[in-house]
């Protein structure tokens, strides 16, 4: 019998764990994970012998000690006004003190040396407005994949000393039991008083199907569809050299819809992303300068919302997802001249431009893919961005396609994240009130000090 159980070894598990622990040395803890530890987490991707996604039975890149964000750039964005709605719940205050704590634990265990980029230039932010774009303000933490990486494998080794880590348990079930909860992952059971899911955004469709089994009532959500975009480091060194991460939206026009910049990596890389079999893309950055590219890239997303009587938000992106991986293998690379004028580009066409693509990705034609709604607003806003970074819009940018943000479907929980069953908590991005790495650890403390710090 664990006192507390954690399904998930993201952010939100790792924080429930390591403040739990911090609070009360004596608790057992156990923590169930569909991947592998931290050091087997390889994705087989070498760009030579393997140079697209194989389908993995468990994604190395999406699963594992460290969840999705253990290979992504280790942005912590210190703000209520993206990532989630964390402060609603918790408040405002709260949550933001809550990621400052997230902060220095990631400082104190690998992280010191980072910078910490704070938006506070109010020339750029006018600039934008001239535009009818958009600054968000936050303070940035930018670890860097690689130092991303040393934190996680250092917060790994203090808690595989604490902790009971089971790896390649992939939990079927959450069942509710007098004197607390049954988890079971094939012919293996588990139990323990308290549990916390912390599953992520993959594992979105397995928690829809948690919460039908428990009765626990959820909302739809949104989905957010759109692309990568990569482009010359110098194009936005404005705006990266003083924000790192900057977090632009932007009405369209036409729909009046919303667009905004996503996951702004300079000097990065555009990588695969495999959600429940389905290839998508994603980007990377690094803090070792040796590892810098001659490109950044950013994801331009629309976010979709849906009413009844249709609830199958993450079900819609999949489709346009499956689409794109029917007609290209899996990723399709586009030049926006190319989209433009209402042709696919080819090899011939990518290796002429003054864009090095960092993916290799298949050339072929978006608009066969994206809806138009969603493209319209993707080429307006490129545009608009264009007049803030002169550039943006050259025939030579690149466009991969497509960029899926799934949302889990918004899990009713109380004030302190807790479902309507007692001692069974869902935090993170699987509940749908975080979206992203810091909200999502600060979700994680939040419940552990609800539990152990009275």
């Amino acid at each position: 019998m664990y006192d507390l159980m954690i399904v998930g070894a993201g952010p939100g598990g790792i924080f429930t764990a390591y403040e739990a622990i911090r609070l009360n040395p004596d608790l057992k803890i156990g923590v169930f994970e569909t991947g592998s530890p931290l050091e087997k987490r390889k994705c087989p991707i070498d760009g030579k012998k393997i140079k697209s996604c194989i389908h993995c039975k468990t994604c190395s890149i999406m699963n594992g000690f460290g969840g999705a964000g253990a290979f992504s750039d280790g942005k912590y964005n210190i703000t209520n006004e993206f990532g989630g709605n964390l402060y609603e719940y918790i408040g405002e205050k709260e949550a933001i003190e809550l990621m400052e704590y997230v902060d220095t634990i990631n400082c104190r265990y690998g992280g010191k040396d980072t910078k910490l980029y704070v938006n506070t230039d109010p020339s750029i932010a006018k600039k934008c407005l001239q535009h009818n774009l958009h600054l968000l303000k936050a303070s940035v933490r930018h670890l860097g994949t690689d130092i991303n990486y040393k934190v996680l494998e250092n917060l790994y080794n203090v808690l595989k000393e604490k902790v009971d880590l089971h790896f390649y348990t992939h939990i079927d079930t959450v069942e509710h039991k007098d004197d607390g909860y049954t988890i079971r992952c094939k012919d293996q059971i588990f139990t323990g008083k308290v549990c916390v899911i912390s599953t992520g955004r993959s594992g979105s469709s397995w928690m829809e199907k948690i919460c039908s089994s428990l009765d626990i009532e959820t909302e739809s959500n949104r989905v957010d569809i759109g692309v990568r975009v990569e482009l010359n480091a110098e194009i936005f060194s404005e705006l990266t050299d003083s924000l790192y991460e900057s977090k632009i939206v932007y009405r369209s026009k036409k729909y009046q819809d919303k667009v905004r910049t996503f996951c702004m990596n300079p000097h990065g890389v555009v990588v695969n992303e495999n959600t429940n079999g389905i290839v998508t893309v994603n980007g990377h950055s690094y803090e070792d300068p040796s590892r810098y590219t001659e490109n950044t890239n950013f994801a331009l997303l629309v976010s979709s919302r849906f009413t009844e009587p249709f609830r199958q938000s993450n079900q819609y992106g999949e489709s346009i997802a499956r689409l794109s991986n029917m007609l290209g293998g899996g990723v399709i690379v586009q030049r926006f001249g190319d989209l433009i004028r209402g042709q696919r580009s080819t090899p011939h066409r990518i290796q002429g431009g003054f864009t090095t693509p960092t993916l290799k990705a298949t050339p072929g034609d978006l608009s066969l893919v994206i809806p138009k709604r969603q493209l319209d607003d993707i080429i307006e806003m490129i545009y608009a961005l264009d007049e803030v970074c002169p550039g943006t819009a050259n025939d030579d940018t690149l466009l991969y396609g497509v960029e899926v943000k799934f949302y889990n479907m918004q899990v009713k929980v109380d004030s302190n994240l807790e479902t309507c069953h007692k001692n069974l908590f869902v935090i993170g991005d699987c509940s749908g009130v975080t979206h992203s790495l810091s909200h999502a650890s600060a979700s994680g403390v939040y419940v552990a000090r609800h539990l152990y710090g009275k």
